[in-house]
């Protein structure tokens, strides 16, 4: 072998004939089974290979990989996999010159067949099975960066080698010292590790094709798993690449059933995970876009009960699996943390609101159809700001976002107005305080220090927010306590949002307005107008005395705390059910009926205006009984009628109709509240000829003046031929050609 090697290296030009002897010779051995024979001609051409890196070595690769595709052509397992063993070695080697007309088809074909060996022996089945997936990484080391070569990122060649490996990363079986699910794993990395951009789509529609295939998108470990594999082995300004095309397989199977949908989404949701903190750009719109469209098949489906309106009955829906897609759904758009602001307001501008959004497209579920989307959607809501915290409100909560979503706390559904509680408590929660209510909202604590809250002096921002929101919330907070549908979470909730703005928003002004929404929310207790039951009663009564012991002992004015304590110690006594530890449980404590309250039971709205104002605060507003502001929002509720939310402010002689709202200020005159009821009973009770009488004369005036204006404001311009007179009188521009026009000297040459 040395004195060959020696000779090949003398004389370069002799390898290819060198080849062709040591090529016939092992082709006559194979034949004749002379095996031993083979072996040794095979390690004579490795050597060669290995040792002469010449001009000439084409010619010699010739006849080696001829021999090799012998040896794998062969039955004996052994053969193969010396043949296998020797074009590993050769894929190894850094070639000096390219090859202009080397093929590789038949050795992908090869390797991938043997990726899939169903030999007898389980131990021979394996080494086979191992020898594939070491060629298939052969191939792929050989060819990946040669430019001369047939492009390996060809679909005629994924098609092949992806589905081989993926065969055999889920088949984890053998019993040697290493795997071919474990090879595997670290062929199909160093696969797509080396893809480039426009190669990305080639190697991962092969993985999409053989999940369909062989049903493996219900079971989501392996999707998952080959998926995590892919995200992780790309280069991650590819990521957004992955996530598209499984956005579009997704749409692929738009009528799939529920759980390989569900699966597609999961998968989705490791992906965009993974993705999330990479370059994902622009695909976040697309991915919300998708995922929504999803969310409104699903429900058409789970409501219809059928994938297909034409032919009814083809195919079986099961709720429940359509519920999984849902929760797959929310999850998913949950994960884009990175773009949490952008993802909320996304979201809030695809929820349905009656009179302000249009529904997403629905194939015909109805008004159902968009309660659940409201739903799904206000979910995904919560998902995205769980665990969100910012230090300034007025960017986090815009006037696109909490504008529509209070306007979801005056629906009548209990379900939507829970979830909006929720998101709020989740937002205004900065310092993570609100885990340590649990304690709190079945006991009231006589000293909160033990809670360590954490509560910190309101920033200038927040002072802003507070200044621009805070009606709002106090009016939402208060319409919330009234409805008759609410239970246990929602007063629990009210608790915490009363709770978090005392200790994240609040300056000396808020404070005082809470206490009057506390104390306003016992007065609605006591109403018998609102004809709420007992229950409600009792939870209301219950979440004002635990939010005053809480925002007494926040104050810190003895006095406040004082009266605040010796009220609940009375209700111990006498009537426990006005309290949390009997009201927010399973089987809360309550009367049938609730008497006539008065006295040493009820917070007195004096008592506590003359203790504050003894510490600073202002009494005036203190004395002053909160009364909620209504806006146009009540109307899109669709609940209560124009006359009971709306008050119209409308002067008579200019007819002038517009929405006033009532701003909760102190000391309203009665003359004005009685002017307003009468042009609102005017409104409700006119003829309509009369108030379209009304509205067509004031139209008919706006468009007067504007006319006037439109004549001051806009002439036409002016001409060098001067203006012409019209038979009216008035001056007219004429309008002159070029040609026509007489110019000074000066201005020609």
């Amino acid at each position: 072998m040395e004195k060959l090697t020696f000779y090949a290296l003398s004389a370069p030009e002799k390898l290819d004939r060198i080849g062709a002897y040591l090529s016939e010779r092992l082709s006559r051995d194979v034949a004749r089974h002379r095996y031993g024979y083979v072996c040794i001609a095979m390690e004579a051409l490795d050597q060669l290979l290995m040792a002469c890196h010449c001009q000439s070595i084409n010619l010699f690769v010739e006849s080696f990989l001829k021999m090799v595709r012998k040896l794998l052509e062969a039955d004996k397992p052994n053969l193969q996999i010396l043949g296998t063993n020797s074009f590993v070695k050769f894929a190894n080697i850094e070639e000096d010159t390219p090859s202009y007309h080397r093929s590789y088809d038949f050795f992908v074909s090869r390797f991938s067949e043997m990726c899939h060996s169903n030999y007898e022996d389980p131990d021979i089945r394996t080494k086979i099975r191992m020898a594939g997936i070491k060629g298939l990484q052969g191939v792929v080391r050989k060819t990946v960066n040669d430019e001369l070569q047939a492009n390996i990122w060809d679909p005629q060649h994924m098609d092949k080698i992806v589905p081989s490996l993926l065969f055999n990363l889920q088949s984890g079986e053998g019993t040697e010292r290493e795997s071919p699910a474990e090879l595997t794993e670290r062929c199909f990395r160093e696969l797509l590790g080396r893809s480039a951009y426009g190669n990305i789509k080639n190697a991962v529609t092969p993985v999409l094709m053989h999940l369909d295939n062989h049903s493996l998108w219900e079971g989501k470990t392996f999707a998952v798993r080959c998926f995590k594999i892919i995200m992780y082995s790309i280069q991650s300004q590819h990521s957004h690449l992955v996530i598209q095309q499984l956005l579009g397989h997704l749409d692929a199977n738009s009528k799939s059933s529920a759980t390989v949908r569900a699966g597609i989404v999961e998968v989705l949701l490791e992906a965009a995970a993974i993705a999330a903190s990479g370059s994902v750009g622009p695909t976040v719109l697309e991915v919300f876009n998708t995922l929504l469209r999803h969310l409104r098949l699903s429900v058409d489906y789970e409501l219809t009960g059928s994938y297909d309106r034409i032919n009814i009955g083809t195919k079986i829906i099961k709720e429940h699996e359509e519920r999984q897609l849902q929760e797959a759904v929310i999850r998913t758009i949950g994960i884009f943390h990175d773009y949490r602001s952008e993802v909320m307001l996304f979201i809030m501008g695809k929820v349905p609101i009656p009179g302000m959004h249009p529904t997403l497209p629905s194939t015909g579920s109805g008004p159902e159809g968009n309660r659940m989307i409201q739903v799904m959607l206000l979910k995904s809501l919560r998902q995205v700001t769980c665990g969100f915290q910012t230090t300034n409100m007025l960017t986090a909560l815009p006037n696109s976002f909490l504008d529509p979503l209070l306007s979801f706390a005056l629906l009548e559904d209990a379900e939507i107005r829970l979830l909006v509680l929720e998101i709020l408590v989740s937002l205004i929660d900065r310092h993570d305080n609100l885990p340590k209510f649990s304690t709190i909202r079945l006991v009231i604590i006589s000293d909160i220090s033990v809670l360590k809250l954490k509560v910190d002096k309101c920033s200038r921002q927040d002072n802003l927010f507070m200044k621009k929101h805070a009606q709002h919330l106090y009016r939402h907070i208060y319409l919330c306590s009234k409805e008759q549908s609410s239970v246990q979470p929602h007063f629990e909730k009210l608790y915490s949002l009363l709770a978090l703005i005392s200790m994240e928003l609040a300056n000396e002004e808020v404070v005082v307005d809470l206490i009057r929404v506390a104390l306003a929310l016992q007065d609605l207790a006591l109403s018998s107008e609102e004809m709420l039951p007992v229950y409600n009663r009792c939870a209301i009564h219950a979440l004002s005395s635990a939010y005053l012991n809480l925002i007494s002992q926040l104050t810190t004015v003895p006095a406040f705390c004082q009266h605040v304590h010796e009220v609940i110690e009375m209700r111990q006594k006498e009537s426990p059910y006005l309290l949390p530890e009997d009201v927010f449980i399973e089987n809360p404590k309550i009367p049938k009926t609730l008497e006539k309250l008065e006295g040493e039971l009820l917070f007195q709205q004096a008592k506590i205006t003359e203790v504050l104002g003894g510490s600073g605060y202002n009494t005036e507003r203190l004395a002053t009984p909160y009364v909620p502001q209504f806006t146009d929002e009540d109307r899109l509720s669709k609940r209560k009628s124009i006359g009971e939310t709306i008050s119209l402010q409308v002067e008579l002689n200019g007819v002038k109709l517009c929405v006033y709202s009532q701003v909760d200020s102190v000391g309203v005159e009665e003359q004005e509240k009685e002017r307003r009821r009468q042009v609102v009973e005017k409104f409700q009770k006119a003829p309509f000829e009369e108030i379209a009488a009304h509205c067509g004369a004031r139209a008919t005036m706006l468009q007067s003046k504007l006319n006037q204006i439109f004549e001051i404001t806009i002439r036409p311009p002016p001409s060098p031929s001067g203006t012409i007179t019209s038979g009216y009188g008035q001056t007219q521009s004429r309008s002159v050609p070029v040609y026509e026009m007489k110019f000074p000297d000066l201005c020609v040459y």
